[in-house]
């Protein structure tokens, strides 16, 4: 078989498990604050998210095109092939680590640290598309603070609507909120997320001389939709115990400012078809509820340990990418 098909397939196989992985690693923050409050059990809560998951990656496709042509040039790409494997490589180990630990790192910042790291260890700095990179470093380092900004915002607001009612009314009322919110948060997973797998799958097809625009294919679409449904349907508990218990004690109420602020900031990303990371918009807005809240009732120990995470990450799973690209190179 010629080499050219064996990399555009093992691309494709490597982009499908991140894809999976990504399901079962970033959807968990999605449902962790409704599992936590118990207004979903846990089996419910996945089966759900993995449906929206799939309603929300098969929805939308501009975030892809971004990921396709916004990070590297994908008609001027040397050795793509190579390099988009090493980069998917690099960031399913690196996914696989912080699962493993359960510390909720983005995949987006490691696919995106990823394919940079690969790209300049194949061609230089000179192979990035800086304006586009900018663009996408932008949203992804701005998104959190709006998220933080949001959940204060939005848990203020409940403040005010719920301030003569009941506890007992109030977490009854909420949980059955927090249905719907948990499945808004799981389908705006699904328009961002799942995106960033169709738009590799893309590029490898642009890099290897497959395709010339950077249309999304229908199959592509629908497997990586399909791959984060599965792997959302497996779980993360892991992730779940830490965005949904150690940053801050969630009630019911915290948990829907929480859903209703992320999800609005993910939503909104995507129109503009711009990637973000889910885990920082979700953990972000959580500080912020809490910070409503009660200041002194946000873990911000457990905060700092995240957002350490969340810078390190790029420039580690980058480097990590460099090498894997070093490594395949001698045999490819």
């Amino acid at each position: 078989m010629d080499l050219l098909v064996v990399l555009t397939i093992l691309i494709v196989i490597f982009a499908l498990a991140f894809d999976f992985i990504n399901g079962f690693h970033d959807t968990a923050n999605a449902i962790a604050t409704s599992v936590s409050t118990r207004a979903l059990p846990p089996r419910t809560a996945v089966m759900m998210a993995a449906g929206m998951n799939f309603i929300g990656a098969i929805t939308f496709t501009g975030v892809a095109k971004a990921i396709t042509k916004d990070i590297v040039d994908p008609f001027a790409l040397s050795n793509g092939a190579v390099v988009i494997l090493a980069a998917l490589i690099a960031a399913i180990a690196w996914n696989l680590i912080t699962w493993y630990f359960g510390i909720p790192s983005s995949s987006s910042h490691a696919i995106i640290g990823a394919i940079a790291g690969a790209a300049i260890a194949a061609a230089g700095f000179n192979s990035l598309n800086y304006s586009g990179f900018v663009k996408i470093l932008q949203a992804l380092i701005f998104s959190p603070l709006i998220a933080l900004s949001m959940g204060f915002l939005v848990m203020s607001l409940f403040k005010v609507i719920l301030k003569r009612a009941t506890l007992m009314t109030t977490n009854q009322r909420i949980r059955r909120l927090q249905v719907g919110t948990a499945a808004l948060q799981a389908f705006t997973h699904g328009t961002n997320d799942a995106q960033k797998t169709m738009g590799i799958i893309t590029l490898a097809l642009i890099a290897v001389g497959w395709q010339t625009t950077d249309d999304i294919q229908m199959w592509v679409r629908v497997s990586a939709a399909t791959a984060m449904g599965l792997g959302t349907s497996i779980g993360g508990y892991r992730i779940i115990k830490t965005v949904g218990g150690k940053i801050m004690k969630i009630r019911p109420v915290n948990g829907a400012a929480a859903d209703l602020a992320s999800a609005s900031v993910i939503f909104g990303a995507t129109l503009i078809h711009l990637p973000v990371s889910t885990t920082h918009v979700i953990s972000s807005a959580i500080m912020g509820v809490g910070s409503a809240q009660r200041v002194k009732g946000v873990k911000w120990g457990v905060a700092r340990k995240i957002v350490l995470t969340w810078i390190i990450t790029m420039p580690s799973v980058g480097l990590l990418a460099a090498i894997c690209y070093l490594i395949l190179n001698l045999f490819f």
